[in-house]
């Protein structure tokens, strides 16, 4: 298992989280009853959508022996080596609108996005 500060290691393979995602994170965490020093927010690529690949998140209890950990804010953030291919240098940030409310990852490796922006391409 690898970690990361968040303000440390190669700047291409860090996952960054804004302060807005990393507090709403852990207030779902904790409403879950888990353990916010032990537990975090795994974030990673899955195929599907019409552009091919989307983003899923959940909770887990602790991190996999294989993943890349980043503290930000009090998050941790659990990334498998798969998926880090594809979101490296991403950041994750909580949006709040009229239209819609909501975790969305801003990545730099997108070549393209399909009309709802729920799936994309590298």
């Amino acid at each position: 298992m690898s970690t990361e500060p968040a303000t440390g290691g190669d700047a291409t393979a860090q996952i960054d989280v804004t302060e807005s995602a990393a507090e709403q994170a852990l207030s779902l965490i904790e409403d879950e009853g888990l353990d916010t020093d032990i537990s975090g927010l795994r974030l990673f690529v899955q195929q599907g959508g019409c552009a091919g690949l989307s983003y899923g998140m959940r909770f887990d209890d602790e991190p996999d022996e294989d993943d890349t950990i980043y503290e930000h804010h009090g998050l941790r953030v659990f990334v498998d080596p798969a998926s880090m291919k594809y979101i490296e240098g991403s950041v994750l940030d909580f949006e709040s609108g009229l239209q819609a409310e909501g975790f969305h990852v801003e990545n730099p490796n997108v070549v393209s996005e399909c009309g709802c922006g729920e799936s994309f391409r590298t």
